[in-house]
């Protein structure tokens, strides 16, 4: 499978695939994201993170 980005939607516990990819794009460093690795989102934001890390910082930017 060529590699894509993938549409999802971010649930509480869980992500609802909406168009068939091998990743998604980190909303605060760019990193590609392989759905497999996927553990950190915004279901708010509807925004995939690519660690705590990153998470963490955009939270902070929030406050």
């Amino acid at each position: 499978m060529e590699e894509k980005i993938a549409r999802l939607k971010y649930l509480n516990n869980s992500f609802e695939i909406i168009e068939n990819g091998t990743h998604v794009i980190c909303a605060i460093s760019g990193k590609k994201i392989f759905l497999e690795n996927l553990n950190y989102w915004n279901v708010d934001l509807q925004e995939p993170y690519y660690s705590y890390i990153e998470a963490n910082l955009k939270r902070n930017k929030e406050k």
